[in-house]
């Protein structure tokens, strides 16, 4: 029986260690700092790359990483039925043209799903709700704000019973765009519809990943998640 051949490490071409590109891709993508505040910061610590390194690391291997941490945590949560989704909608400028990025937010503030489009109409909201409802699976109610085309979109998928239009009731998702605006000035915003999905889609699952509700545990509680979660960032794609 022929050997089962390891599959190829996604490094291999790269001179840098895993272990500093995951912490390139990691700061850029986490906090807010452009190219060049990444590429100073490692430069104090003896890092010394250029600032289009750091952009080539976050194209090729932030989708790589975001969607290992998908994956991992799509499989613990599929099975679990009692979610409110949080849907809502937010203005993106790309070179003076305003785009919509469409976001779904459970009710403990994970981000399901980004997707951009250029209008906002029901063909948008329906593809939008299509992805995450085939990628998440059916939740037990979805709160939106008034935008018709939410409801026209459920009306067509046989779920307008589960949607919720009340005054405050989608604080959830309106609070969850503020770290993404905080990048988008970090990075004088997009140029490109395929850069904002792509940036949308990796940032979204390393927020994730980081999320420890630090607000609601107590200081040794939020520590060892903190190094659980940096532990396997640090294992990923290894």
């Amino acid at each position: 029986m022929p050997r089962q051949r390891k599959p190829a490490s996604p490094f291999r071409y790269f001179n840098s260690s895993p272990e500093v590109i995951r912490l390139v891709v990691l700061m850029y993508v986490r906090f807010p700092l452009s190219l060049r505040n990444v590429e100073d910061l490692l430069f104090e610590r003896g890092i010394d790359i250029c600032h289009e390194t750091v952009r080539l690391w976050w194209n090729r291997f932030g989708p790589l990483f975001a969607g290992e941490v998908r994956r991992q945590r799509v499989s613990r949560m599929r099975g679990f039925r009692h979610w409110r989704w949080h849907l809502d909608e937010m203005y993106v400028k790309l070179n003076g043209e305003m785009v919509y990025l469409w976001r779904a937010v459970d009710h403990e503030g994970e981000i399901l799903e980004s997707y951009v489009t250029k209008t906002r109409d029901k063909k948008a909201a329906l593809a939008f709700m299509k992805k995450a409802l085939k990628r998440h699976g059916s939740p037990e109610a979805i709160t939106t704000d008034g935008l018709r085309s939410y409801g026209a979109a459920l009306t067509e998928l046989g779920a307008r019973e589960k949607q919720e239009v009340e005054r405050w009731a989608n604080n959830r998702v309106e609070n969850s765009h503020l770290p993404f605006r905080r990048r988008e000035r970090a990075m004088l915003r997009f140029r490109q519809m395929r850069t904002l999905q792509k940036f949308a889609s990796v940032h979204a699952n390393v927020h994730n990943h980081f999320n420890h509700e630090r607000h609601l545990v107590d200081r040794q509680t939020y520590k060892q998640r903190r190094s659980a979660a940096l532990a396997q960032w640090q294992a990923l794609a290894s």
